[in-house]
């Protein structure tokens, strides 16, 4: 069997979007997230790669899209990621619910698990959930529209939505989660690693779900945070619950091995080094398209293929 392995919880996670430019207008003015990395995906270059995270791009903050101009919209069902939950300090709540509202995004409090919950969709209609929690991170806010004080912290959880949940449950407990908490109809089961940011999972079996159909406004994986030195150990573990990893591949800013589970859902496991840092100051994360090294060739190409993204710096409101 393999060694012990445990994750603290989401690395990033990646979706796929529609257009590229109401895409970063929504993360960075309406959420007050940074754009810490401009690049394409490495396995179809037309196409951007947004990283929206804290001001350092620390993993567990990262949320990333793919954004497809013109992309037909998914439909959000089982066999995916559901929905998405960053949380903010407890007394954030209302401040979230009434901007989001006051620019026209829809939104619906919620109580879960003794915490409250703000849930709406971004444009594309990916479903996201703000969470208010006690013991929200301190984080590491980048300056901008929101502020910090209320800014968002990181992933608080993902929900994994699934037909058959039980292979899925054994993998996340071999990966370290325990369960903690669900509802009484047995529909929702909340597991946690030992970490303090992204660190929930829900996994949901709802018979009334249908099945989810990828495109823009779905989820396309969920990494978690693991390192270097683990990664051939998660690929035994992975093998072991007769899943069949990938080898570990350089995506220049973290190195990942990727398996989708039995339940349908990507996982990814990613590396916290060498961070989004690596190829550019911190001072101006996101300002140029950067591309990996065995990509930079063709850069001209590339640039040339890609549609005008406008990304001024969002100003403090």
């Amino acid at each position: 069997m393999s060694q012990h392995l445990e994750t603290p919880g989401i690395h990033h996670v990646t979706a796929i979007a529609g257009d590229p430019n109401a895409n970063h207008a929504f993360y960075t003015e309406t959420l007050g997230l940074r754009l810490v990395k401009r690049s394409v995906n490495q396995d179809d270059v037309g196409v951007y790669h947004l990283f929206y995270a804290d001001d350092a791009g620390s993993p567990g903050t990262s949320m990333t899209f793919f954004p497809y101009v013109g992309a037909r919209p998914g439909r959000v069902g089982t066999g995916q990621a559901s929905t998405v939950s960053f949380t903010v300090p407890a007394d954030s709540v209302d401040y979230w619910a009434e901007r989001l509202a006051e620019r026209g995004v829809d939104v619906e409090r919620r109580e879960r698990f003794g915490d409250a919950v703000v849930a709406f969709a971004d444009p594309d209609g990916l479903p996201f959930e703000i969470v208010g929690r006690e013991d929200a991170p301190a984080g590491d806010p980048p300056a901008g529209p929101v502020p910090a004080e209320h800014a968002i912290r990181g992933f608080f959880s993902v929900e994994l939505s699934l037909s058959d949940a039980d292979a899925t449950v054994d993998l996340l407990e071999a990966m370290g989660y325990e369960e903690t908490d669900g509802d009484e109809a047995g529909h929702r089961r909340r597991f946690e690693a030992d970490g303090n940011r992204g660190f929930v999972v829900d996994v949901v079996t709802d018979p009334a779900t249908p099945q989810g159909t990828p495109g823009a406004g779905t989820v396309h994986h969920v990494a978690y945070r693991v390192t270097d030195a683990e990664q051939e150990a998660w690929r035994t573990l992975l093998r072991e619950h007769g899943l069949r990893p990938s080898q570990v591949i350089d995506r220049k800013w973290f190195r990942s091995v990727y398996a989708r589970t039995r339940g349908g859902v990507l996982f990814e496991f990613a590396t916290a080094e060498p961070g989004y840092d690596v190829d550019e100051p911190r001072s101006s994360l996101g300002e140029r398209l950067v591309l990996p090294d065995w990509l930079e060739d063709r850069r001209e190409e590339i640039e040339a293929g890609l549609p005008e993204l406008e990304t001024g710096v969002p100003t403090p409101e």
